[in-house]
């Protein structure tokens, strides 16, 4: 097993910031990573179990005033079921989105849980990621052909945010991107293109925390011993950076329409991979 220097705890870092985030699949682009770099053991389940804390970082710095309404909006909640009042879900845009994040959530996490060990099978199997990015491109490139719509929260239905979190629970796949499965669902079902992109993003938080915790017990249940805690801190740091990057990119990108060139990205990666793993590995 090769240890896990500076230069390739940057290397994944800077690859799980902007693949988490711009729509061209960071598990995908890791597992990859991992296989050309030869690195595998205990340490790569650290290590990977504390990047998803640096993008999850990430998202709270791009989103944090939506973020510190939203944990307002629950006290209030809470304070309402006490009175009696109810929950009340339309009594304002940041009460209905947090219910909106809640409902996405839950058929994300019963895909998870159900197919959690099939999933982890595909991380060592080229052929599946290839499939997996190539899907990521055809996705992308019929939310580009998507018409515009204005639809925000407060229009938004339960059926749009269970197929949303069906979309991102898919995502799970290695090779299938997660903001770029979550953004097609948000712009099929006729989301307006800049709130597409902020529910694809809040919505990540739950899915991202509940990685980290499904994979953190097989992480400390491995041990620390041997692991390299400057080049995992210096990978943290590095995948919040270019996270918060990504996100303000992929709002650009979202907004002018122009996915095409992850679409073109994803289908030449994939193409490669799946002959790659076919022909050579």
């Amino acid at each position: 097993m090769e240890a896990l220097t500076y230069m390739k705890a940057i290397i994944l870092g800077l690859v799980q910031g902007l693949a988490e985030f711009l729509p061209i699949s960071s598990s995908g682009h890791l597992a990859l990573l991992q296989y050309f770099f030869g690195i595998e053991g205990d340490s790569v389940l650290i290590f990977t179990v504390l990047l998803h804390l640096g993008t999850l970082v990430a998202v709270f710095i791009a989103y944090w005033h939506d973020i510190v309404e939203l944990v307002k909006e629950l006290v209030a909640v809470i304070k309402d079921l006490c009175t009696g009042k109810g929950l009340q879900v339309n009594k304002n845009e940041t009460r209905r989105l947090g219910v909106m994040i809640i409902v996405a959530t839950i058929p994300t996490a019963i895909i998870g849980l159900l197919f959690n060990d099939l999933f982890e099978s595909f991380y060592t199997n080229l052929v599946a990621i290839g499939c997996g990015l190539l899907i990521t491109g055809t996705l992308l490139f019929m939310a580009q052909r998507v018409k515009r719509s204005d639809k925000h929260v407060m229009e938004m239905n339960y059926r749009n945010a269970i197929f949303v979190g069906v979309m991102q629970g898919i995502a799970i796949t290695p090779g299938i991107s997660r903001s770029g499965s979550t953004l097609f669902g948000g712009l099929l079902t006729q989301l307006d293109r800049e709130f597409a992109v902020k529910f694809a993003f809040l919505i990540s938080i739950p899915s991202i925390l509940g990685s980290f915790l499904l994979e953190l017990p097989d992480a400390i249940a491995m041990g620390t011993q041997g692991v390299a805690f400057g080049p995992v801190l210096v990978g943290m740091l590095v995948a919040a950076v270019s996270g918060y990057a990504a996100i303000k990119a992929m709002i650009r990108a979202v907004v002018a329409n122009k996915l095409t060139i992850f679409s073109g990205y994803t289908w030449a990666l994939g193409a490669f991979v799946v002959i790659y793993g076919l022909f050579i590995a």
